[in-house]
């Protein structure tokens, strides 16, 4: 018997216990969901990011959805901006009206669109385009009114290249309500309605092109013609030069002849001499309704205010629409003694101060000139058989 069996006092010892292992850790349900939602967060919020990126490079991309190199859209007064955008995109300007109405509202701040007549060349961008609208730059069309022209042939005109009603701008024109100021004599605007280059709009009225016209004349005769006659001593009225302006308009042709053809007119005024203007009596049978583009001898005994061959002084108003040049000399005439000048034929006149001198004149730059013109025609003709 062993001695630990038969040790009725001896105590067993206890047996080692193993330690407990961790239990693992099990993700909870709620961090999962988290998760999850985060990511869809960051999904919608990337979506319309990528849409603002998308519809940038659309607002600045050139768009062209019409046939050709350019294209003209009318805007009719009063149209909505949702009808300005629809015509456009209609009319292959623009690509979306909805993403036009989108940044018009928030990035533009909803600024109005202006009506009129546009071009819209090639390709060009949204914001191109909304910024032409908003700014209204709309199409302006020229017309040249060239120096000389009477009332009724700048009427004619004006109707003709599609700028109005000739009746409605005739009635403007006959009322001298736009210069009484500057001429309380004046019948109508003959002399007032500036020679020029001018460029309207479409719709633009007959009273807003006539303004124009005796705006420019305005602007032209402060600006070139006042100073002439504030240097002048005893200057003559603005009425007094626009009359001797535009008969110097029909006579000559080259600028430099104009002081020259000024001072003959005023030395005959001065000394009470006839003008015997030709443009003066051509104004009066135009007038008439008997002008046929010839002066005949019984022309410069006809009774008319006009006929300065029979009646001495100026004609009682303009006869045409002088140009700054002819303005210019009437309100500075080159202080010659001349009073008479005939035509050479060429653009250019023989000025003379004596009759005599006058008369060579004549019969070297007319009589000889045309007898030597028919001489030429006939050797031709004679040549050619």
């Amino acid at each position: 018997m062993s001695p630990a069996a038969s040790s009725p006092g001896a105590s067993a010892k206890p047996a080692k216990k193993k330690p407990a292992r961790p239990k693992p850790k099990t993700k909870r349900p709620g961090f999962r969901k988290f998760l999850l939602g985060l990511g869809i967060l960051v999904l919608i919020a990337a979506v319309p990011l990528a849409m603002a990126g998308w519809s940038g490079l659309r607002l600045v991309r050139p768009y062209q959805g019409f046939e050709g190199a350019s294209k003209r859209v009318v805007i009719a007064p009063g149209s909505s901006a949702g009808q300005i955008l629809s015509q456009l995109a209609k009319e292959g300007v623009i690509e979306d009206a909805r993403l036009a109405r989108f940044y018009l509202v928030y990035f533009l701040r909803d600024p109005a669109l202006k009506a009129g007549e546009y071009e819209f060349t090639g390709a060009e961008s949204l914001r191109e385009v909304l910024g032409k609208i908003s700014r209204g730059d709309v199409m302006r069309h020229p017309i040249t009114l060239v120096e000389g022209l009477t009332l009724e042939e700048t009427a004619d005109q004006l109707a003709k290249e599609g700028f109005g009603d000739r009746q409605a701008f005739l009635s403007l024109m006959r009322s001298p309500e736009l210069i009484a100021d500057l001429d309380p004599e004046a019948q109508n605007l003959e002399g007032y309605l500036f020679p020029e280059t001018y460029n309207f709009t479409l719709g633009s009225s007959e009273r807003e092109v006539v303004a124009t016209l005796v705006k420019t004349f305005r602007a032209r005769f402060d600006k070139q013609v006042a100073p002439l006659l504030t240097a002048r001593p005893g200057a003559p009225s603005v009425r007094h030069v626009v009359i001797l302006a535009s008969i110097i308009e029909k006579e000559a042709q080259k600028d430099g002849d104009r002081p020259l053809i000024a001072a003959v007119y005023e030395n005959r005024l001065a000394q009470k001499i006839a003008l015997m203007a030709d443009p003066t009596v051509i104004f009066a049978l135009k007038h008439q309704g008997v002008w046929n583009g010839n002066i005949r001898k019984s022309d410069l005994s006809m009774s008319s205010p006009y006929n300065t061959y029979k009646y001495p002084g100026l004609p009682p108003g303009p006869i045409a629409s002088p140009g700054a040049a002819s303005l210019r000399a009437a309100a500075a005439p080159a202080p010659v003694p001349y009073l008479y000048f005939v035509s050479k034929n060429d653009g250019s006149h023989a000025f003379a101060t004596t009759y005599q001198e006058h008369t060579a004149n004549v019969e070297r730059w007319q009589r000889q000139y045309f007898r030597d013109q028919r001489a030429e025609e006939r050797k031709a003709r004679e040549s050619g058989r």
